[in-house]
């Protein structure tokens, strides 16, 4: 810290770079550099695929994009019209949606590279009048191949067909090869010339079974650019990763070092088997990183919205949205944060017993009181509800904390709060 005193001599107050030395910025200088990518949300097509969660209704899919608009993702895909007459029905409100309220997201839709898939893609486009992007996707790896009893020569003949197909109606066109990361590097570079040679806006290499290490990350998306820059296109790659092996984050960021103009992701990292990565956990690191400065103050609404609505329920433990993330019943804890409180300081609070601000992602500190809370617990969660904390009371109130293994719910203090005045 660097005291800077006024001409009374009082010490003025510290900046968050006075008080925080950050580690995790050393490495500025020689690792490739952040910057802002577009985000591309498949909550509502790749993340209702999970076994687990239910397909929301239209309101509340709706209610969800206009919560991605607010936290600053670019891209939703807004489902796989090809599913059937659900899937049709709800691609068309969702886009007529983001016409009719003018929101900041540029819709896609999934399609797989078969004329059946991509005709009601146009089709819809046609009849709202938006542009939808088709994001055609086929099975590229040589395992997938040898289980499909497919060749090279048809995946190329399916990739020309429907890239050609998407763009002589007018739309966008990203080509979408499932299992890039256990594809072969020949096959990869005939798909993509091909693909690039019929017009596709954007390659989207993925790691569909979430198989990739941050190098594999590395490997797969520099190979992507150098046959990009050898055919002199500026076609767009993004990156599309799972969590299988629990790299889905790290890979993420990883990617974007790597040189991806685009990363998808879900809310909650909902998806097949273990998930997708976490877009909203993505959104925060980006924050923290000061690679975006989104104001991301709603972004807990819709982690909660998408759990009500999905039926997918948040691990207590979740980062940043977890019931615990925030939540401390420790009493040396509980005291630097009161401490913290008390000098009128909401980011000092957030910081000193926390990685991540709680304020910015529409969170706060709470104080628990437990077994292992002190007094100071007691006293802060009393007057914060407008109770005096006189000593009877918070010498009734720890008596009952401490005869316990756990924190004690609302419930159980009030109970004791209203008998004292009762007595009193």
């Amino acid at each position: 810290m660097n005291p800077d005193h006024s001409q009374s001599g009082a010490q003025a107050e510290p900046s968050e770079a006075d008080v925080i030395y950050d580690w995790n910025r050393l490495g500025d200088a020689i690792s490739p550099p952040m910057r802002r990518v577009k985000f591309v949300d498949e909550t509502l097509r790749d993340g209702i695929q999970c076994p687990s969660v239910t397909d929301p209704g239209i309101e509340d899919k709706q209610r969800i994009l206009r919560l991605l608009a607010e936290v600053g993702v670019d891209y939703v895909d807004v489902g796989l019209p090809g599913a059937g007459p659900r899937a049709v029905a709800d691609v068309t409100v969702l886009t007529e949606l983001i016409r009719d309220e003018k929101l900041p997201l540029r819709p896609q839709c999934a399609a797989r590279t078969h004329a059946n898939d991509i005709r009601p893609v146009i089709e819809i486009s046609e009849k709202t009048g938006v542009p939808i992007e088709v994001m055609a996707f086929l099975g590229a790896s040589p395992i997938r191949l040898y289980a499909e009893g497919w060749d090279v020569d048809l995946l190329e003949k399916r990739t020309r067909e429907s890239v050609r197909m998407a763009k002589q109606a007018g739309l966008p066109c990203t080509f979408v090869t499932e299992d890039t990361v256990r594809s072969h590097p020949e096959t990869l570079r005939r798909l993509f010339v091909a693909a690039i040679e019929e017009g596709a806006d954007g390659l989207c290499v993925c790691d569909t079974v979430g198989h990739a290490t941050p190098n594999g990350v590395f490997n797969l998306i520099h190979y992507t650019r150098a046959i990009i820059r050898s055919l002199g296109t500026n076609t767009r790659v993004d990156w599309h990763g799972h969590n299988d092996r629990g790299f889905g984050l790290g890979n993420a960021l990883t990617a974007i070092e790597a040189g991806a103009d685009r990363v998808h992701g879900t809310v909650l990292g909902m998806g097949e088997r273990v998930g997708n990565t976490p877009l909203d956990l993505f959104l925060v690191n980006l924050r923290l990183l000061g690679v975006i400065d989104n104001d991301l103050s709603k972004l807990g609404e819709l982690v909660d919205l998408a759990s009500a609505a999905c039926h997918w329920p948040i691990p207590v433990n979740y980062p940043v949205f977890g019931k615990d993330a925030f939540r401390t019943g420790t009493g040396v804890h509980a005291a630097a944060v009161i401490k913290a409180l008390k000098k009128g300081h909401t980011w000092l609070a957030d910081s000193v017993y926390s990685g991540v601000p709680a304020s910015w992602f529409g969170r706060e500190q709470q104080i628990e009181i437990g077994h292992m809370a002190g007094d100071s617990n007691i006293v802060y969660w009393l007057t914060s509800r407008g109770f005096s904390a006189d000593a009877a009371l918070v010498t009734a109130v720890r008596d009952l904390a401490k005869s316990t293994s756990r924190v004690l719910d609302n419930a159980e203090v009030m109970a004791v709060v209203q008998a004292h005045l009762a007595r009193a």
